[in-house]
Protein backbone atom coordinates (compact mmCIF):
# COMPACT_ATOMS: atom_id res chain seq x y z
CA UNK A 1 0.00 0.00 0.00
CA UNK A 2 1.37 3.77 -0.81
CA UNK A 3 0.38 6.89 -1.37
CA UNK A 4 2.30 10.11 -2.66
CA UNK A 5 4.40 11.69 -0.41
CA UNK A 6 3.29 15.18 0.95
CA UNK A 7 4.89 18.09 1.26
CA UNK A 8 5.55 17.72 4.91
CA UNK A 9 7.79 14.69 6.24
CA UNK A 10 6.10 11.53 6.66
CA UNK A 11 6.12 10.16 10.61
CA UNK A 12 7.98 6.94 9.24
CA UNK A 13 9.38 3.58 11.28
CA UNK A 14 11.70 0.89 11.00
CA UNK A 15 10.91 -2.36 12.75
CA UNK A 16 13.20 -4.43 13.35
CA UNK A 17 12.73 -8.34 14.35
CA UNK A 18 14.74 -11.31 15.65
CA UNK A 19 13.22 -14.34 15.15
CA UNK A 20 13.37 -17.20 17.53
CA UNK A 21 15.26 -20.49 17.07
CA UNK A 22 13.44 -22.95 14.99
CA UNK A 23 10.90 -20.28 13.94
CA UNK A 24 12.73 -19.39 10.88
CA UNK A 25 9.40 -20.73 8.08
CA UNK A 26 6.95 -18.42 10.42
CA UNK A 27 9.54 -15.89 9.76
CA UNK A 28 9.56 -16.41 6.07
CA UNK A 29 6.24 -16.91 5.58
CA UNK A 30 5.08 -13.26 7.38
CA UNK A 31 6.86 -11.67 4.22
CA UNK A 32 3.57 -12.78 2.10
CA UNK A 33 0.79 -13.22 5.19
CA UNK A 34 1.36 -9.93 6.54
CA UNK A 35 0.78 -7.79 3.81
CA UNK A 36 -2.69 -8.27 3.62
CA UNK A 37 -3.23 -7.56 7.35
CA UNK A 38 -1.12 -4.09 7.27
CA UNK A 39 -2.79 -3.01 4.10
CA UNK A 40 -5.56 -2.78 6.78
CA UNK A 41 -3.80 -0.49 8.88
CA UNK A 42 -5.39 2.44 10.54
CA UNK A 43 -2.98 5.41 9.49
CA UNK A 44 -0.46 3.25 7.79
CA UNK A 45 0.31 5.20 4.43
CA UNK A 46 3.22 3.07 2.89
CA UNK A 47 4.98 -0.41 3.93
CA UNK A 48 7.74 -2.58 2.82
CA UNK A 49 8.18 -6.13 4.49
CA UNK A 50 11.72 -6.76 4.16
CA UNK A 51 13.96 -9.75 4.86
CA UNK A 52 17.97 -9.60 5.84
CA UNK A 53 21.61 -10.39 4.68
CA UNK A 54 24.26 -11.44 7.03
CA UNK A 55 26.93 -8.44 8.11
CA UNK A 56 26.46 -4.66 7.98
CA UNK A 57 25.33 -4.26 4.17
CA UNK A 58 24.04 -5.58 1.28
CA UNK A 59 24.89 -9.37 1.03
CA UNK A 60 24.22 -12.42 -0.86
CA UNK A 61 23.81 -14.59 2.01
CA UNK A 62 20.55 -14.20 3.52
CA UNK A 63 19.71 -14.25 7.24
CA UNK A 64 16.76 -16.36 8.01
CA UNK A 65 16.75 -14.83 11.56
CA UNK A 66 16.19 -10.89 10.88
CA UNK A 67 13.09 -9.51 9.11
CA UNK A 68 12.19 -5.62 9.42
CA UNK A 69 9.15 -3.26 8.93
CA UNK A 70 9.61 -0.06 7.13
CA UNK A 71 6.43 2.38 7.36
CA UNK A 72 5.32 5.43 6.99
CA UNK A 73 2.17 7.26 8.99
CA UNK A 74 -0.70 9.70 9.37
CA UNK A 75 1.46 10.45 12.69
CA UNK A 76 3.49 9.44 15.48
CA UNK A 77 0.00 8.12 17.27
CA UNK A 78 -0.83 5.73 14.10
CA UNK A 79 2.66 4.41 14.94
CA UNK A 80 2.35 3.85 18.45
CA UNK A 81 -0.77 2.06 18.31
CA UNK A 82 -0.15 -0.22 15.92
CA UNK A 83 3.38 -1.28 17.52
CA UNK A 84 1.28 -1.28 21.18
CA UNK A 85 -1.93 -2.90 20.10
CA UNK A 86 -2.13 -4.83 16.91
CA UNK A 87 -2.93 -8.49 16.84
CA UNK A 88 -0.32 -8.41 14.20
CA UNK A 89 2.70 -7.33 16.44
CA UNK A 90 1.17 -9.27 19.29
CA UNK A 91 1.72 -12.89 16.79
CA UNK A 92 5.26 -11.37 15.87
CA UNK A 93 5.72 -11.45 19.85
CA UNK A 94 5.27 -15.37 20.24
CA UNK A 95 7.46 -15.94 17.55
CA UNK A 96 10.33 -13.12 18.12
CA UNK A 97 13.24 -13.21 21.25
CA UNK A 98 13.98 -8.86 20.38
CA UNK A 99 12.30 -6.41 18.57
CA UNK A 100 13.40 -3.16 17.78
CA UNK A 101 11.24 -0.35 16.76
CA UNK A 102 12.84 3.34 15.08
CA UNK A 103 10.62 6.26 15.08
CA UNK A 104 12.15 8.46 12.18
CA UNK A 105 11.97 12.10 11.07
CA UNK A 106 12.89 12.68 7.27
CA UNK A 107 15.43 14.89 6.19
CA UNK A 108 15.50 14.15 2.98
CA UNK A 109 14.73 11.50 -0.23
CA UNK A 110 15.47 11.59 -3.40
CA UNK A 111 14.71 8.34 -5.64
CA UNK A 112 11.68 5.92 -5.77
CA UNK A 113 10.96 3.40 -3.97
CA UNK A 114 8.10 1.02 -5.98
CA UNK A 115 7.23 4.66 -7.93
CA UNK A 116 7.04 6.99 -5.23
CA UNK A 117 8.74 9.01 -2.69
CA UNK A 118 6.97 7.90 0.40
CA UNK A 119 9.07 10.22 3.36
CA UNK A 120 9.54 13.84 1.75
CA UNK A 121 9.96 16.05 -1.10
CA UNK A 122 11.49 19.03 0.65
CA UNK A 123 15.28 19.27 2.58
CA UNK A 124 15.41 19.99 6.12
CA UNK A 125 19.12 20.27 8.00
CA UNK A 126 20.18 17.85 10.44
CA UNK A 127 20.08 18.60 13.78
CA UNK A 128 23.61 19.43 15.21
CA UNK A 129 25.83 16.62 16.85
CA UNK A 130 22.36 14.36 17.18
CA UNK A 131 22.59 11.24 15.49
CA UNK A 132 21.46 10.28 11.46
CA UNK A 133 19.79 7.69 9.64
CA UNK A 134 20.88 6.87 6.41
CA UNK A 135 18.59 4.61 3.67
CA UNK A 136 19.91 3.25 0.40
CA UNK A 137 17.90 1.03 -1.45
CA UNK A 138 17.90 0.00 -5.36
CA UNK A 139 16.30 -2.20 -7.87
CA UNK A 140 19.09 -4.02 -9.47
CA UNK A 141 18.60 -4.71 -12.68
CA UNK A 142 19.10 -8.38 -13.78
CA UNK A 143 21.25 -7.68 -16.75
CA UNK A 144 23.51 -5.75 -14.12
CA UNK A 145 23.37 -8.17 -11.21
CA UNK A 146 26.91 -9.92 -11.49
CA UNK A 147 28.47 -6.71 -12.14
CA UNK A 148 26.68 -4.76 -8.57
CA UNK A 149 27.10 -8.13 -6.59
CA UNK A 150 31.37 -8.53 -7.77
CA UNK A 151 31.89 -4.64 -6.54
CA UNK A 152 29.20 -4.14 -3.80
CA UNK A 153 30.33 -6.13 -1.18
CA UNK A 154 33.83 -4.39 -0.62
CA UNK A 155 32.10 -1.30 0.20
CA UNK A 156 29.90 -2.70 2.78
CA UNK A 157 33.01 -4.56 4.13
CA UNK A 158 34.49 -1.19 4.62
CA UNK A 159 31.09 -0.48 7.23
CA UNK A 160 32.76 -2.86 9.68
CA UNK A 161 36.29 0.36 10.48
CA UNK A 162 33.33 3.06 9.88
CA UNK A 163 33.84 5.89 12.44
CA UNK A 164 31.14 6.62 14.31
CA UNK A 165 28.86 3.74 12.70
CA UNK A 166 26.00 2.87 15.60
CA UNK A 167 24.67 -0.46 13.68
CA UNK A 168 23.59 -1.44 9.96
CA UNK A 169 22.04 -3.94 8.05
CA UNK A 170 21.27 -5.21 4.70
CA UNK A 171 17.71 -5.77 4.24
CA UNK A 172 15.58 -6.47 1.26
CA UNK A 173 12.24 -7.29 -0.64
CA UNK A 174 13.53 -9.55 -2.90
CA UNK A 175 16.92 -11.85 -2.98
CA UNK A 176 19.91 -10.45 -5.40
CA UNK A 177 17.89 -7.56 -7.17
CA UNK A 178 15.85 -5.43 -4.52
CA UNK A 179 18.26 -4.69 -2.00
CA UNK A 180 18.69 -1.81 0.77
CA UNK A 181 21.26 -0.95 3.40
CA UNK A 182 20.03 0.89 6.60
CA UNK A 183 22.51 2.78 8.88
CA UNK A 184 22.73 4.54 12.42
CA UNK A 185 25.51 7.17 13.10
CA UNK A 186 26.81 9.12 15.76
CA UNK A 187 26.74 12.12 13.89
CA UNK A 188 26.05 13.71 10.03
CA UNK A 189 29.76 14.38 10.04
CA UNK A 190 30.88 11.14 10.48
CA UNK A 191 28.51 9.56 7.97
CA UNK A 192 29.80 11.80 5.52
CA UNK A 193 33.29 11.20 6.30
CA UNK A 194 32.69 7.41 5.41
CA UNK A 195 30.32 8.31 2.22
CA UNK A 196 32.86 10.37 0.34
CA UNK A 197 36.50 9.46 1.93
CA UNK A 198 35.84 5.35 1.79
CA UNK A 199 37.86 4.55 -1.67
CA UNK A 200 35.41 1.48 -1.79
CA UNK A 201 32.42 3.21 -1.12
CA UNK A 202 33.36 6.03 -3.40
CA UNK A 203 33.80 3.35 -5.97
CA UNK A 204 30.45 1.61 -5.40
CA UNK A 205 28.86 5.68 -5.97
CA UNK A 206 30.84 5.92 -9.44
CA UNK A 207 29.69 2.99 -10.87
CA UNK A 208 26.10 3.22 -10.44
CA UNK A 209 26.05 6.04 -12.29
CA UNK A 210 28.32 4.93 -15.10
CA UNK A 211 27.32 1.26 -15.35
CA UNK A 212 23.72 1.94 -14.99
CA UNK A 213 23.32 -0.94 -11.91
CA UNK A 214 19.66 0.10 -11.06
CA UNK A 215 16.27 0.77 -12.63
CA UNK A 216 15.00 2.65 -9.64
CA UNK A 217 16.94 3.79 -6.36
CA UNK A 218 16.06 5.76 -3.48
CA UNK A 219 18.69 7.65 -0.91
CA UNK A 220 17.20 8.76 2.36
CA UNK A 221 18.59 10.51 5.63
CA UNK A 222 16.45 11.02 8.77
CA UNK A 223 16.79 12.39 12.63
CA UNK A 224 16.12 9.15 15.04
CA UNK A 225 13.48 10.35 17.34
CA UNK A 226 12.71 7.68 19.73
CA UNK A 227 13.69 4.13 20.07
CA UNK A 228 12.06 0.80 21.59
CA UNK A 229 13.52 -2.19 22.42
CA UNK A 230 17.07 -3.90 21.25
CA UNK A 231 18.98 -4.45 18.06
CA UNK A 232 21.58 -7.85 18.76
CA UNK A 233 20.78 -7.47 22.05
CA UNK A 234 21.42 -3.75 22.68
CA UNK A 235 19.51 -0.24 22.23
CA UNK A 236 22.64 1.71 20.14
CA UNK A 237 20.82 4.97 20.64
CA UNK A 238 20.74 4.89 24.28
CA UNK A 239 21.75 7.97 25.67
CA UNK A 240 21.93 9.59 22.02
CA UNK A 241 17.80 10.71 22.21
Amino acid sequence: MSSSASLSPAHTTLSLFGVKPGHWRWGLAQMATSQSALRKVKGLNFFKLLGSGQGRGFSLKPNWYRYGLMATWDSPAAAQDFLEDHPLLQEYREHTFEQYHLGLQPLQAHGLWSGTNPFTKETYPSPDNAPIAVLTRASIRLTKAMDFWKHVPQASASLDDAQGLLASIGLGEAPLIRQATFSLWQNEADMKAYAYRTASHRDVITRTRTQGWYSEELFARFTPISSQGTWNGIDPLVGLL
